[in-house]
């Protein structure tokens, strides 16, 4: 890890990117049903919405990656951009970590898109990289919003913001409602790492 620079690993899908939106809307088309009948309330992997019967998650996110440009055309969530942007300014190194290289066979569409995808949006980043195991690859705060990437890296002692969505309720806080928790709780943490004191996370 970089010792000179306070890094902060971020999360795209269902964090920056308004993922559950996005492809709740693809789903509809994908099923044939209207989106008022598809809920919001989701859990991971979407099971409410019945997809086994069509084929399942990972079909339906192939559909939205290759036909229907997912990681392009999803807008971002509201004020992530722009907090990106003050703490960039603010000389902390954004370090994006998405695990969206899942599936086989479409990694250079997956890539494209996003790395596209930032830079309509411009949002700012120093790294990104690809890869399911985050924790190795080294930030001094994370922010997610899966259940199991934030369980994963808390065990190995990363602190972790919880950015909230109706898959991860159930999880401890440290957590943040919007970008504007986020940038508060981000600047937070650099201060504890600054002075080297145990704060609101407890590491």
């Amino acid at each position: 890890m970089d010792n000179s620079t306070f890094i902060f690993g971020v999360d795209l899908d269902g964090v920056v990117g308004d993922f559950y939106g996005a492809v709740r809307n693809i789903a509809a088309d994908w099923l044939n049903k209207p989106v008022e009948t598809l809920t919001p309330e989701v859990s991971f992997g979407l099971t409410e919405w019945g997809l086994d019967e069509y084929g399942g998650y990972d079909r339906l996110h192939r559909y939205a990656i290759t036909q229907r440009n997912l990681f392009l055309n999803m807008e971002p969530i509201e004020n992530a951009s722009a907090v990106l942007r003050k703490l960039s300014n603010q000389g902390i190194r954004v370090r994006i970590i998405t695990h969206r290289l899942f599936l086989k066979y479409f990694h250079r569409t997956s890539i494209t898109q996003t790395v596209d995808w930032l830079d309509k949006y411009d949002i700012p980043y120093w790294d990104i990289c690809f890869m399911k195991d985050k924790g190795a690859v080294g930030a001094h705060v994370y922010i997610d919003d899966a259940p199991g990437n934030i369980v994963n890296l808390r065990k190995l002692g990363c602190k972790t913001i919880v950015f909230s969505n109706s898959t991860n309720r159930d999880l401890p806080g440290p957590r943040a409602n919007n970008w504007l928790e986020v940038e508060h709780l981000v600047m937070e943490a650099r201060e504890e790492w600054h002075t080297g004191t145990v704060g609101l996370f407890g590491i």
